[in-house]
């Protein structure tokens, strides 16, 4: 049975129990646009997730699980970001770099029972997600199946599993 976009105090929970003292690193909900604020003045790390949607919970987290430890020092990472209106070429490569993000997105998803969207986070041009990008993503969610997600990814989508599949083992299916 699918989650309830509103269904986030557990997922919070889940992520918390996992990371909090391992990682530094808590998950809230509630903020009005999605960031991640590196630990500072022996304060722990916040992936802070937008209001309360799951979507955007799993898609903060999925970038969390690849950043390596440098850029977890950086608040969002040290990530370039190009609000709406990009051009087309900023557009390709805005989407060259979710790829991976949204592939532990999907699969994290996946374990979850919740639907999953591709974002080409580019509302105000009508721009959806390209096809290229599409199949790009589901080839790297492939990818992670059979070779294993990085390993704060593989361990969070574990337990997702475990909590919400009863460990039933994630499909995926065709674009």
């Amino acid at each position: 049975m699918p989650v309830n976009e509103s269904d986030t105090k557990q997922l919070v929970q889940i992520f918390n129990r996992l990371f909090e003292q391992s990682e530094n690193t808590l998950l809230q909900m509630g903020a009005d646009e999605p960031f991640y604020q590196s630990a500072k003045d022996n304060q722990k790390a916040i992936v802070f997730a937008r209001e309360d949607y799951f979507s955007s919970a799993l898609h903060e987290i999925a970038h969390w699980t690849i950043a390596g430890e440098k850029r977890r020092q950086l608040d969002d990472f040290g990530y370039w970001y190009e609000p709406e209106g990009r051009s087309e070429a900023q557009q390709k490569e805005f989407e060259q770099v979710e790829i991976k993000p949204q592939a532990i997105e999907w699969l994290l998803s996946l374990a979850c029972n919740h639907p999953f969207h591709f974002s080409a986070d580019n509302l105000s041009q009508a721009i959806d997600a390209s096809e290229d990008f599409k199949n790009a993503v589901q080839t790297q969610a492939k990818n992670y199946l059979v070779s294993s997600l990085p390993q704060r990814a593989q361990l969070f989508f574990e337990q997702l599993k475990k909590h919400y599949r009863d460990g039933e083992e994630v499909r995926l299916l065709n674009v």
